[in-house]
């Protein structure tokens, strides 16, 4: 089999994993912001210890960070059957992979995000309180815009690990480009769709990492 028709048929597999890739991330980056504002609730019942929506938060982000995110994708897919006898299709595929990838990295997302919020000086919060702006007014205009900039190399660091990790949806026999590509060498037995696979995702971080880069100097303030 020639390189162009190697490559042909993992072009279907480069899409899937594109599609997996930008779900994940549009879907993951706001909910892990929810998750860390629920890390840091100060909402209490019956007792100043007891903060329900804190405990669930942090049982949630130790379950997703404490567990494998191969069985988490396979607890989504298998899940809906075995729990409820619902019956799985093909098209559930797509869906449980971007689900079991949205909640496992909002995880990851939710304790970037407290850390870059709880780094901001109390000062700030003050100023902006002596100047007359709400508390969502000072998050969103003043602190959060802040937040970005410290903790865009930490979110580079997951997005780059997100491509990589797309490679793991094949559990579901969702076809990304990893699992389009180990067919086609146990078919044709090469390397050749190995090589071109490593080379898509290498590519494919190159750029994730130069438009984050490009972020970062953007969001600079010294020049």
């Amino acid at each position: 089999m020639s390189i162009q028709n190697i490559m042909s048929q993992l072009g279907d597999g480069m899409l899937k994993t594109i599609i997996l890739f930008f779900s994940t991330l549009v879907i993951a980056l706001p909910l892990g912001l929810i998750v860390a504002f629920g890390r840091m609730s100060k909402v209490s019942l019956f007792s100043k210890k007891f903060k329900p929506i804190r405990l669930l938060t942090q049982i949630y982000i130790s379950i997703m960070r404490g567990t494998p995110l191969m069985l988490q994708i396979m607890v989504v897919y298998f899940g809906p059957y075995y729990l409820f006898g619902v019956k799985i299709s093909s098209s559930y595929q797509i869906y449980a992979a971007i689900i079991a990838f949205s909640i496992n990295y909002a995880a990851y997302f939710a304790e970037i995000y407290r850390g870059g919020i709880e780094s901001m000086p109390t000062g700030q919060y003050e100023a902006a309180q002596i100047l007359g702006f709400t508390k969502a007014q000072t998050f969103f205009r003043i602190i959060f815009p802040q937040v970005i900039k410290r903790i865009l190399p930490s979110v580079t660091n997951e997005v780059i690990t997100l491509v990589k990790d797309t490679s793991l949806a094949f559990v579901i026999a969702y076809a990304e480009m990893f699992t389009i590509a180990k067919r086609i060498a146990a078919k044709e037995t090469s390397m050749i769709p190995f090589v071109a696979a490593g080379i898509f995702y290498y590519v494919f971080n190159l750029i994730v990492a130069l438009v984050m880069n490009r972020l970062e100097k953007k969001m600079s303030y010294y020049k």
